[in-house]
């Protein structure tokens, strides 16, 4: 069973505004759920952030610790960041998208992970859990967001 789980909120700014701090790597510990540390551990083939780029996140779910390596795929701010796993417990894929909307942005992550072990046995609560801390990481990048105004 793959884990196939996406979440949308619309943040009152402008995509700019809300990809900007969102597409930032510096910033995963601070909206993240579960994410102790990011660091960019690899830069794009120009340098910097973009495609080609690798972060390594440290992250704590379901009671463990998880490293894992996620690479730019796709790098088109402020509408597109699409990264895709390379070190880690499982395959994932995780794509943020930013949309005008009448009300600001539509914010959407949409996250999917593949069979692994542990997570193979787990992933009716797995896909439960990814789900809640998606709607968390946006609640809590919208309320970033509003409070740095």
């Amino acid at each position: 069973m793959t884990i196939d789980v996406t979440a949308e909120r619309v943040v009152p700014l402008p995509p700019e505004q809300v990809a900007a701090y969102a597409m930032d790597w510096r910033h995963d510990a601070e909206w993240t759920q579960g994410i102790r540390t990011a660091e960019l551990t690899r830069e794009a083939d120009g340098g910097g952030f973009g495609v080609g780029a690798e972060v390594t996140r440290t992250a704590h779910f379901l009671g463990r610790r998880i490293d894992y390596v996620l690479r730019v795929a796709a790098y088109n701010p402020p509408e597109l960041l699409d990264m895709v796993s390379v070190a880690g417990p499982m395959p994932m894929h995780v794509t943020y998208t930013f949309d005008p909307h009448p009300d600001g942005t539509l914010a959407r992550i949409r996250v999917r992970g593949g069979e692994g072990g542990f997570y193979r046995l787990a992933a009716p609560l797995l896909a439960r859990q990814v789900r809640g801390n998606l709607v968390k990481d946006l609640r809590d990048l919208q309320a970033r967001l509003v409070e740095r105004r």
